[in-house]
């Protein structure tokens, strides 16, 4: 990553979604982890983060991890008020470790819908009511396509949703397609989406990524509001790593306008992730 971003990030650029993983000999990943990713540290981070001009961080579990927490928790800790996180728990975990984890940070719950994940579908209500007395949101990641299936479950739910990647369609749909349109209508209910990780599910791949670009430009034209930016650094699983530099200035084609792109990276994850 040598080149410098055209996209010059505002005061308080929050990154929404990225990874940390190790050291091993700390935090060893879960036998269930699905892939064997290199360590990625503080460090490591700390570089992308003052490349790209960004202040706030909010650090997600990885698949990897597990229920084990502590890595990530440690890492929030040792960024400090810039950073937040979001967990995993056991569907069974005792009230006082959600408390404990929102003293230290955690602000939202991860369900991660695909191999390697530890919930059910049918784990996710009782989820929901666990998490609310702590003031958790509920942060999804499943193939986009199926939405239409789990709309009676997820509707209900979509004031605290935060749905990853654009939607993760794994086939990119048209902006047309059934489970694109009730993406838009969880958004219309309250939900946000990230605008995020292209590269995990498009069929045209770099520099435009175009088939979900005009997924992410839509949904920015729809509810600009409503929308987060992500590096989803350090991008398990892919070798070589995008660009960090490119992914960033991809929202100067999906937002356009200046003022669009302040709400993204600046005020909406201010509010719903509680930066001041």
């Amino acid at each position: 990553m040598t080149n410098q971003p055209r996209l010059r990030a505002p005061a308080g650029a929050t990154d929404t979604h990225m990874h940390f993983y190790g050291p091993y000999d700390r935090f060893p990943l879960a036998p269930t982890s699905p892939n064997s990713p290199p360590p990625a540290l503080l460090d490591d981070y700390r570089a992308v983060q003052k490349k790209l001009g960004l202040e706030r961080v909010v650090v997600v579990q990885p698949a990897g991890y597990a229920f084990d927490n502590r890595c990530t928790m440690a890492a929030v800790e040792a960024i400090g008020p810039a950073a937040r996180a979001v967990v995993v728990v056991e569907p069974d975990a005792p009230q006082a470790e959600l408390e404990a984890l929102t003293h230290d940070g955690a602000v939202g719950l991860r369900v991660f819908m695909l191999p390697g994940g530890v919930y059910r579908w049918e784990d996710i209500p009782g989820l929901a009511e666990k998490t609310l007395a702590v003031g958790w949101h509920l942060q999804l990641q499943c193939d986009g396509r199926l939405l239409p299936e789990h709309m009676k479950l997820l509707e209900p739910l979509a004031g605290r949703l935060v749905i990853d990647h654009n939607g993760k369609f794994l086939e990119p749909v048209p902006v047309d397609d059934p489970g694109f349109a009730c993406l838009l209508r969880l958004v219309d209910k309250g939900a946000y989406v990230k605008l995020s990780a292209p590269y995990e599910t498009s069929r045209e791949g770099p520099p435009v990524y175009g088939d979900v670009g005009a997924l992410a430009r839509e949904l920015v034209r729809h509810a600009p509001e409503r929308m987060l930016w992500a590096s989803n650094w350090p991008h398990p699983g892919r070798d070589p790593r995008p660009d960090d530099v490119h992914l960033l200035d991809l929202l100067l084609d999906w937002a356009p306008r200046e003022e669009d792109r302040q709400r993204i990276l600046v005020d909406n994850p201010a509010r719903l992730y509680g930066f001041s």
